[in-house]
């Protein structure tokens, strides 16, 4: 049947030929349009009527749009490729500084007299010495790595309440020497918990509809979160105003009121981040594509996993703004990073908000998109690794060419 009703034989412009009818209610003639489906409605409370089928069909829509379009345009392979430049032109420059492999005497006396060392402490080539071995693997085989908590078993069972806080825990058991034998039974303890207090409504929050970018701002908050927990090998607890402050530093949602429009263009800037010169020495991209596992991994555990990481980042930054309350001296410094760790926070239980009230299903398919992208990333850099190599082996063959002359 058709949705066009001829009104009159004579069209002028203000009776025209054609008038389509409400899509909704299906008896007036239709004055305005949905911007995000197009449909077209003829009063406010139609709109309404059809608002909440229309956000449910959104996340899908562009879940299928965005697998359908997942080959990455020349634009996405650029950024890539200039990314993958600056890591290795860096990583020459650093191969070529190599002067000492030793410490200073001046570092030698202090360990021996047992003053403590700390990083600030080295001198530069120290300092670079340092950050090569932590790359290299040489450290960690010192410290009892971490496990991080969406990868355990556990992880899969994780269950919230219909209003989005944690359910009632079991009472902790005073001596714990028994189930010091049994890592197992310590497992749930392992996981951070959900909310205290169940979550509001997003109509309680806001008045209108929530932007549909808040699917590719989780990516931002998810990978920012991963990489500070896997920088501080879980501990973040140590270091609450340091981990805070590297979490605004990789997050371009949190940190630098950033609003990335699609998910490749979220995962361009977070692996930029991580090859930055500040954080390459980690691993670099290989280290960031490790980060979008953790993504993919978190993603796939559903809404319980999701709003709890939300629910422990929170912490984590409320942590890192009380301690610069109480810090002294206070200056305009440090007042200004106080109030982008309470702007994260809010932006932070905003979109834990939001998670809760998502589909199920939506999770599983932002999951697909992301290792969509983390597959044409690799694509990317295993396409510069044979070019290099051609590169070197071309390079050598013409030394020996020129030897032999």
């Amino acid at each position: 049947m058709s949705d066009t009703i001829v009104t009159s034989e004579n069209p002028s412009p203000l009776n025209p030929s054609n008038r389509i009818i409400c899509r909704v209610c299906q008896k007036q003639f239709s004055q305005y349009t949905c911007p995000r489906c197009n449909s077209r409605y003829c009063s406010l409370q139609c709109y309404k009527s059809h608002s909440l089928r229309c956000t449910e069909s959104f996340m899908r829509e562009n879940v299928m749009e965005e697998l359908g379009q997942m080959q990455p345009d020349d634009e996405t392979k650029h950024k890539m490729l200039d990314i993958l430049k600056r890591f290795h032109s860096e990583e020459d420059m650093d191969s070529m500084d190599e002067d000492d492999s030793g410490l200073s005497e001046e570092t030698i006396q202090k360990i021996l007299s047992g003053s403590q060392v700390g990083f600030d402490d080295l001198s530069p080539n120290e300092k670079r010495l340092f950050q090569r071995a932590v790359a290299s693997g040489e450290l960690s085989k010192m410290i009892k790595p971490w496990d991080p908590w969406w990868l355990k078993p556990s992880a899969k069972t994780l269950s919230l309440s219909r209003e989005g806080n944690q359910l009632v825990q079991p009472l902790i058991k005073e001596e714990t020497s028994e189930d010091d034998d049994h890592p197992e039974s310590n497992q749930a303890n392992e996981i951070p918990p959900g909310p205290e207090t169940p979550l509001p409504p997003l109509s309680k929050l806001i008045s209108t509809e929530p932007s549909p970018l808040l699917t590719v701002h989780l990516i931002d908050v998810l990978y920012s979160y991963c990489f500070t927990l896997r920088i501080y090998n879980g501990d973040w607890q140590s270091d609450t105003v340091g981990s805070s402050m590297v979490l605004l530093s990789i997050s371009s949602v949190l940190g630098q009121a950033g609003q990335p429009e699609t998910v490749s263009e979220a995962v361009s800037h977070c692996l930029e981040q991580t090859c930055s010169p500040a954080y390459r020495h980690l691993g670099g991209l290989q280290f960031g594509l490790r980060l979008l596992d953790d993504v993919i991994s978190l993603l796939s555990l559903g809404r319980p996993a999701l709003v709890c990481a939300l629910c422990d980042l929170q912490r984590l930054i409320q942590a890192g703004e009380r301690e610069l309350k109480l810090g002294m001296p206070r200056n305009s410094k440090k007042a200004e990073t106080r109030s982008r760790l309470k702007h994260a926070v809010r932006k932070i239980y905003f979109i834990m908000c939001w998670v809760h009230e998502q589909p199920d299903e939506a999770w599983s398919s932002l999951a697909a998109i992301v290792k969509a992208e983390q597959s044409s990333a690799m694509g990317i850099v295993l396409a510069q690794r044979s070019v290099k190599m051609e590169d070197e082996s071309r390079s050598r063959g013409n030394v020996l060419i020129e030897e032999v002359q």
